[in-house]
């Protein structure tokens, strides 16, 4: 087991540390607020991060001798429990000298300390900002804290000077090793058994079915299940795509059956839980024809596991690949790529052979139209939304943003407007693009698209699409939104 660096997170919000840490090729993993020190000591960690309130700071935690980094109002809480009075702020100043101190080297921006302000026994004060925040440090056990958040570019500098400069640890982990650990894993996991996979066409599950057909060959069978919430031509496009790859890999046509089980159904996590009911129900139906497979292979990441609610930590939604399957499944699960996130994913899918256009496909959720189409689905509202859904592809990449785009597509809110048409008034749909700047899903920013792109794909959208009268930019980040609509 690799030794990680912990990242304690409060409430799902900071997890993206853990993916400023990967960067540097040191392996970390989330855990919530409210882990146990029994599960924290188990891990070996090399270092923790704690984020947050501090609410997982304990006299105990502090015993064992990990270096520490906490960032936020934990600051007050770690002066607290080191015997000292709340950490109180002084008049600071910014100034155009940089901090001398290890952690701040090659910042961005000066920062130096003015004033008086009271640290724990033990701590120096090592920098302030404008904002009237501080850092402190007990630099003989390696503990700090910063009451701040850093700008994404600072905190970057701020884990490598901490983790690598102060800590003095060096890469443990690499996208060839982890290929190597997860075979292995795999082989001790299925053994002899059969096993299937759902292929999607996305990334995720593309890469696991490699995976997992790298370590235990025709033992796999993959089974694409068309659920008739694809995009335009998708079905064509991902059996040609995985053709001549040596995976074997049969169609299922289960359109009709999908839109009954959600026929008259509207809310997204009833929606959510019934695709990934009915798409085991599909993998139990396959197996017996291959005479009973056990193991089932899922696309799961590391972004997937924690917005699901990892531990104590509350989830912002189900997935598919983890909160909406049957409590009596039948298969136990094979998820190869559950430690990973998704920049990762990819570059383990290219270090396995697969081509550029499977590693850098448009991201796609499981339950596919099905959570763009809001309210109730069907065969008329999922026509509308994936004519649309094809015009915003196709002029993205008539415009080259394809790879400069996280992810972007239609989506219709259940949402119509009065409008005019062909000189009459019109009732029709709104159609919702959406377009985000991401690293990993865990945070987003909508996308700046050039406003004549916008345009084309609203003019072709009116005039294409016979139902729609009104087409909206979503421009909501993550948080407060969702990449998806539901």
């Amino acid at each position: 087991m690799k030794r990680p660096v912990i990242v304690i997170d409060f409430d799902g919000h900071y997890s993206g540390l853990a993916r400023s840490i990967r960067k540097l090729k040191i392996w970390s993993e989330v855990l919530p607020c409210h882990a146990t020190l029994e599960e924290i000591a188990a891990r070996k960690p090399l270092a923790l991060i704690v984020a947050g309130d501090g609410a997982a700071l304990t006299p105990e935690l502090l015993s064992r001798g990990w270096p520490l980094l906490v960032l936020g109002q934990g600051v007050k809480l770690l002066a607290r429990l080191t015997g000292g009075n709340p950490v109180e702020q002084g008049s600071i100043h910014s100034t155009e000298l940089n901090s001398t101190d290890p952690l701040f080297a090659d910042f961005p921006e000066a920062i130096e300390l003015r004033g008086k302000v009271q640290a724990p026994p033990g701590f120096d004060v090592i920098a302030g900002t404008a904002t009237e925040a501080i850092a402190v440090a007990d630099k003989n056990r390696k503990l700090y804290g910063l009451e701040f958040h850093p700008a994404p570019q600072q905190t970057d500098i701020l884990l490598a000077n901490f983790l690598q400069g102060i800590c003095g640890l060096q890469p443990n982990w690499s996208a060839g090793e982890y290929i190597d650990q997860a075979v292995e894993a795999i082989r001790v996991q299925v053994g002899k058994e059969k096993v299937i996979c759902g292929l999607s066409g996305g990334v995720d599950s593309a890469v696991a079915a490699a995976l997992v057909h790298r370590a235990v060959g025709d033992q796999l069978t993959c089974f694409f299940v068309d659920h008739g919430l694809l995009r335009q031509d998708e079905a064509g496009e991902v059996m040609k795509a995985f053709a001549g790859k040596g995976i074997k890999v049969l169609q299922i046509d289960a359109r009709q059956r999908f839109l009954k089980a959600l026929k008259g159904v509207a809310d997204p996590e009833a929606k959510r839980k019934i695709i990934g009911q009915q798409f085991i129900r599909e993998f139990e139906a396959a197996a017996r024809q291959l005479g009973d497979a056990k193991f089932l292979v899922q696309g799961t990441v590391y972004a997937d596991v924690i917005e699901s609610g990892s531990g104590d930590a509350v989830a912002v939604k189900s997935h598919h690949n983890v909160g909406g399957l049957p409590e009596e499944m039948k298969f136990e699960l094979c998820e190869p790529l559950r430690e990973l996130f998704k920049d990762e994913v990819r570059e383990v899918g290219l270090q396995l052979g697969l081509s550029e256009k499977i590693v850098w496909r448009q991201p796609f959720p499981g339950p596919g139209l099905g959570i763009r189409v809001l309210g109730e689905v069907t065969e008329e509202r999922l026509n509308i939304v994936r004519h649309a859904d094809a015009i915003v592809r196709e002029e993205m990449a008539a415009a080259g943003l394809e790879r400069e785009v996280w992810q972007y597509y239609a989506a219709l809110p259940n949402v119509r407007s009065v409008g005019v048409k062909g000189g009459r008034r019109t009732y029709m749909e709104l159609v919702a693009v959406r377009a985000v700047t991401s690293i990993d899903a865990m945070t987003a920013e909508w996308a700046r698209l050039p406003w004549e792109v916008l345009e084309r794909i609203s003019r072709r959208i009116l005039s294409e699409v016979d139902q729609v009268n009104r087409v909206v930019y979503d421009i909501t980040p993550k948080p407060p939104g969702t990449i998806e609509w539901e």
